[in-house]
């Protein structure tokens, strides 16, 4: 067990009923759990539930310090403090950071992640980012965040579906979850970050990378999604010569007028945008906020797509005030995180959620309301849900066949490459592009151009153009589907909600550690 507090995430602490504020319903707290301000010894996450669950506020902290006291002579060798840090001090540091309890003896099918935070918009969006960054296959999560505070649990495997080992992974997990109060910020690294949406069509990607390439511009890094026929694109450059950021505005001010020519194309006068900086939020989290601002949810599909569509269910609990958002897709990596990126982005609060797989599907619920504490309030509102939640899934569907390009970095490579796949009638749907050192490591998914798969004989012509031993015809990742044990639990979605506000409640207050049994 990895973390400060070894045994229950905030276990043993009981209340005779919950705090005014809270949606938790008196039955549904154990009644073992009695407020014992006698006990001798008090874990920190013991102790934050008693600040949560007991209504403490600043005014009336200095009354219950005899509680904190204790609590630092216990852990007096956990964190040193400087010697002007006062008490209040000290516990608004420790309540607004994470701790975070690491187990691997739970489960044999996967790592057992337990969050618990004082709750700020946003925070399950940052935690989730920083499992998905790893590649982490979420399997299983059970999410409560009712009143001021947040508690999570979530069954991770690597992306070949075994448990994670790797001591440097594990305190790297640890250390990221317990700073994220913090929020997280991508800086460019000395790049010039351009973003570009627009229509998508056949060859547009050879005809943007040829003006960088023309205007001695080198792609360091990029990221393309297509959906409904729209493309949203974040191409990270510097300048050939100085190999630096590129800082003359005259330079720039060509960029933008040349590419934004190329996005406007014949048909797309108006909505074809890019914007030039030096600093950009989490390059996938920006691309879903592009796609979103630009619409992509409410037009049309201009390619044929193959992959079943997701299932999206919502509905309104009136007697808790909550809406519940039901989500059956195919299973795959970074799911859970598009998902959650897309509410947080619409400005909705996920106050419980339970997430499941089963097989190669996966079985989202989430009880949200905005950030008033009002759920959604009419039809088109409900609808406007179900279309960008369907969006945020079908993004990042993997299109096509994946093509994978290694081979030393040059100038115009990209734009040598992209000619190529448009000349043998090759689109591309997604896109990955990256350099480590002077090698270029690229990922490319390539249908025909009404979005059909690819004849294989038209995929060994472009390898034999390319490079055979540099551009390799790669599978999809195989996502590992081990069912956890004594787990299975699958949440449907139709005409009704299948899980009461009451059964969800109480299941994650069992896998929080906050109660004995769920039944």
């Amino acid at each position: 067990m990895r973390g400060v507090s070894q045994g229950k995430m905030c276990g043993a602490v009981g209340l005779k009923g919950p705090p005014e504020h809270s949606q938790i319903p008196p039955q549904m707290v154990s009644q073992d759990f009695e407020f014992d301000a006698r006990r001798e010894r008090t874990t920190f996450a013991e102790l934050s539930t008693m600040w949560h669950h007991s209504n403490f506020s600043p005014r009336t902290l200095p009354l219950e310090f005899r509680f904190f006291n204790r609590f630092k002579s216990q852990n007096s060798k956990e964190m040193e403090w400087p010697n002007c840090t006062d008490e209040y001090e000290k516990l608004v540091i420790r309540m607004s950071t994470p701790r975070v309890v690491i187990d691997n003896a739970v489960f044999s099918s996967a790592t057992l992640i337990k969050i618990d935070s004082a709750r700020r918009h946003g925070i399950l969006l940052d935690a989730v980012q920083v499992l998905t960054d790893l590649n982490l296959s979420i399997k299983k999560a059970y999410i409560s965040a009712d009143g001021k505070w947040f508690m999570d649990v979530f069954h991770v495997t690597d992306q070949y579906g075994n448990k994670i080992t790797d001591e440097s992974v594990l305190k790297y997990i640890e250390q990221s979850l317990g700073n994220i109060h913090h929020g997280r910020t991508n800086r460019s690294n000395g790049l010039t970050v351009l973003e570009l949406t627009g229509a998508d069509r056949v060859g547009l990607l050879s005809e943007v990378f040829a003006v960088l390439a023309d205007l001695q511009c080198d792609v360091v890094e990029s990221k393309v999604w297509t959906h409904n026929g729209r493309i949203a694109s974040l191409i990270y450059v510097r300048d050939c010569n100085s190999g630096s950021t590129i800082e003359d505005s005259q330079k720039i001010n060509k960029i933008e007028l040349r590419l934004r020519n190329v996005l406007k194309g014949d048909n797309d006068i108006r909505s074809a945008k890019i914007s030039v900086s030096m600093a950009v939020v989490h390059t996938e989290r920006r691309l879903h906020q592009m796609m979103f601002a630009d619409r992509d949810y409410e037009r049309t599909p201009i390619l044929k797509f193959t992959s079943a569509n997701p299932l999206v269910n919502v509905q309104n609990w009136t007697g808790r005030g909550y809406s519940v958002v039901n989500v059956q897709c195919k299973d795959r990596t970074r799911l859970l995180f598009d998902v959650v990126c897309n509410l947080t982005d619409m400005e909705y609060v996920v106050f419980h959620a339970t997430i499941n797989t089963d097989g190669d599907r996966a079985y989202l619920e989430f009880y949200i309301r905005h950030k008033d504490g009002t759920p959604i309030s009419s039809e088109p509102e409900r609808q406007r849900v179900i279309q960008c939640l369907k969006a945020a899934v079908e993004r990042r569907a993997s299109e096509g066949v994946q093509l994978e390009l290694c081979t030393e970095d040059r100038q115009g490579l990209l734009a040598e490459v992209m000619r190529t796949f448009r000349e043998n009638g090759l689109n591309v749907t997604r896109a990955d592009i990256s350099t480590i050192g002077n090698m270029a490591t690229n990922v490319f998914y390539v249908t025909d151009a009404i979005g059909n798969p690819v004849d294989s004989k038209i995929i060994e012509s472009v390898r034999q153009k390319i490079g055979l031993s540099n551009l390799e015809v790669k599978e999809l990742p195989l996502i590992n589907h081990q069912q956890a044990e004594g787990e299975n639990q699958a949440v449907g979605i139709g005409g009704a909600v299948l899980l009461s506000i009451g059964s969800l409640v109480r299941r994650n207050l069992y896998h929080l550690g906050l109660i004995k049994s769920c039944s």
